[in-house]
């Protein structure tokens, strides 16, 4: 049988690792990006190489409109077996010289992303009575981050949701799961200063985007899962 995972935010960095993690796994990816077109078109290219599908959607998650007319179609007709949430930016700021905008901006796509991506899937997993959703969240929703009160405060609220939706859909054998990854090696992390980061990971070392996409695959391909409502650190010990 076809498996097909969508992947919101899976041209670069964690979702670039996630989606051909998941294509090895044997599923078929459907990849959604915002503007970032030549990055997608390289994962669909090494998507396509491992002998899997790729199809790719633009369109931004801060928006409903534009979400729901970009996947509407797609799932209409098939419910995705794996749905993984991982659309964010980051604005780093003191709250003290945090703009409006930098507040917004983070919120509405990493927050109100999550709400307009899974309100739009939802309906087609419950129909199909059955599904994975893993929403990527960060450490700093657990346990904060100083120049960080936006983007934790819309991690935070991620792992709020998917407990509460949690709660809603594991009745219906879909099941909801949070990654909440610590410091990574990818573009966001890469001008921060390795001697301020490392004294605070035990394991001496930043994380891998393959570390986190071996967990997603993880809670995606499991068969015997009893693993639901939970948020899993991939922190190198940051967080305990």
């Amino acid at each position: 049988m076809r498996k097909t995972a969508l992947i919101v935010g899976g041209s670069r960095g964690i979702g670039r690792a996630v989606s051909l993690r998941l294509a090895r796994s044997g599923f078929d990816i459907c990849l959604t990006y915002k503007s970032s077109h030549k990055a997608a078109e390289n994962v669909k290219t090494e998507i396509e190489t491992l002998g899997r599908s790729c199809d790719l959607i633009a369109f931004d998650v801060s928006s409903y409109d534009e979400t729901e007319a970009a996947l509407a179609p797609i799932v209409e007709k098939s419910a995705p077996h794996v749905l993984v949430y991982n659309s964010g930016i980051a604005r780093d700021n003191l709250l003290v010289w945090m703009t409006r905008k930098e507040w917004s901006s983070v919120l509405s796509t990493n927050l109100d992303g999550f709400y307009n991506v899974t309100r739009t899937v939802l309906f087609s997993m419950l129909r199909a009575r059955k599904g994975r959703i893993v929403v990527v969240s960060s450490v700093s929703g657990e346990i904060g981050q100083a120049g960080q009160v936006n983007y934790a405060a819309s991690k935070a609220g991620l792992i709020g949701a998917a407990k509460s939706l949690a709660r809603e859909v594991g009745k219906k054998n879909i099941l909801v799961n949070v990654v909440a990854p610590g410091f990574i090696e990818t573009e966001m992390t890469e001008d921060i200063p390795r001697d301020q980061i490392l004294p605070l990971i035990p394991v001496n070392r930043l994380g891998r985007v393959e570390d986190v996409a071996a967990v997603v695959n993880f809670l995606s391909t499991e068969e015997d899962m009893y693993i639901h409502g939970q948020v899993i650190g991939i922190n190198g010990g940051m967080a305990m």
